[in-house]
């Protein structure tokens, strides 16, 4: 009997794929990631970064474990780097956010003391004087210290590297050997189908700007639906749009545009040469959250997809739990992330 040269066989090599890589490796596990187009080809080689919580009020269990995954992030994080010596330009900086009116400070305020009762002290969600140098334009902003930053790209070869010396492997084609992990992006969620012959997701394309702009130490600001985040490399990122309908992947006036908006609300970008224009298209499942688990009528074979605009905020846990489920049967994925309704004779099956 032939003894599997290979434990896990992860089709795709988006952050969903490198980040469950990664944590069956570190458990032992003899992992192959297969990816054509290479590490972080798609959506998830991007520049903006922002890991920034939902906000709290009308708590779901999606809310929960977002939660969980931003808290756990920086310890997770640490541990890629130091396995495989990359640096995935993680830090918890906070985040900034304009209010507009009285109205906004009163909804601040309301939240403020959800974030009491539901981010349980690990962090803040309050209203205080706007910062000289680096805010939104109001007097007053809201502050929360549970959003963070990462270089998207730089995450997801940082997440390989450690893969790599953990003795796994990464490649452009294999036939799929053990347990294997769908985590195919935007192409393959919408070539999955449910019980009732629907899309599984589909892509939305996400364009963005980056800035020769230090402002490595600030927080992150969100205005006029607007990211703007900066890096530890003394670059900042503005993004993104959120287009449904497109014919390529490439940036094209919309990117234009979100720069213009960018400099118009907030002046102090106004001069920043731009270093690039980044687009791509991310992975949106139906359910709006994560789509993960065991494939139904496909025994030893599961999914990790659909993290649209979420996905590396979510990736710490979302790969943790994905581990115990592939490797030990241990089934923690929460009921609204579930693949339980898909068709077994999709995505290529």
């Amino acid at each position: 009997m032939r003894v599997l040269a290979i434990d896990v066989t992860i089709l795709g090599a988006g952050v969903s794929g490198l980040s469950c890589g990664w944590a069956l490796a570190r458990r032992g596990a003899r992992v192959r990631v297969v990816d054509p187009g290479g590490v972080g080809a798609g959506a998830s080689g991007g520049i903006v970064g922002a890991l920034a919580p939902h906000v709290p009020e009308q708590w779901n269990p999606k809310k929960a474990f977002q939660l969980d995954s931003l808290l756990m992030s920086e310890a997770w994080w640490a541990e890629v780097a130091q396995a495989g010596g990359g640096d995935p330009g993680y830090a918890r900086t906070g985040r900034l956010q304009p209010i507009a009116d009285a109205e906004a400070r009163a909804r601040a305020l309301e939240r403020a003391e959800g974030a009491r009762r539901l981010w349980r002290g690990a962090a803040v969600w309050e209203v205080v004087p706007a910062p000289d140098g680096w805010s939104p334009g109001t007097a007053e902003v809201i502050r929360d210290t549970l959003s963070a930053r990462l270089h998207p790209a730089r995450a997801c070869d940082a997440l390989a590297r450690a893969i790599r010396a953990a003795g796994g492997e990464i490649v452009a084609a294999a036939a799929p050997e053990g347990a294997v992990l769908h985590a195919t992006g935007w192409e393959g969620l919408a070539e999955m189908r449910d019980g009732r012959g629907r899309a599984a997701g589909t892509g939305v394309k996400g364009q963005a700007v980056l800035l020769e702009l230090d402002r490595r130490d600030r927080p992150q600001l969100y205005v006029d639906g607007l990211h703007v985040v900066p890096h530890a490399d003394g670059t900042t990122a503005i993004g993104s749009t959120s287009e449904r309908d497109f014919d390529h992947a490439e940036p094209d006036g919309q990117a234009e545009a979100l720069l213009e908006r960018a400099r118009a609300v907030l002046p102090g970008l106004r001069d920043a040469p731009v270093l690039r224009r980044w687009a791509g298209i991310r992975p949106r499942a139906r359910s709006r959250a994560p789509l993960a688990g065991a494939w139904p009528g496909r025994p030893g074979q599961f999914v990790a997809n659909g993290g649209f605009k979420i996905g590396f905020g979510m990736a710490p846990k979302l790969a943790e739990i994905l581990a115990d489920l592939i490797l030990d049967g241990r089934d923690a994925i929460p009921e609204p992330f579930r693949a339980d309704d898909l068709a077994p004779g999709t995505e290529g099956a």
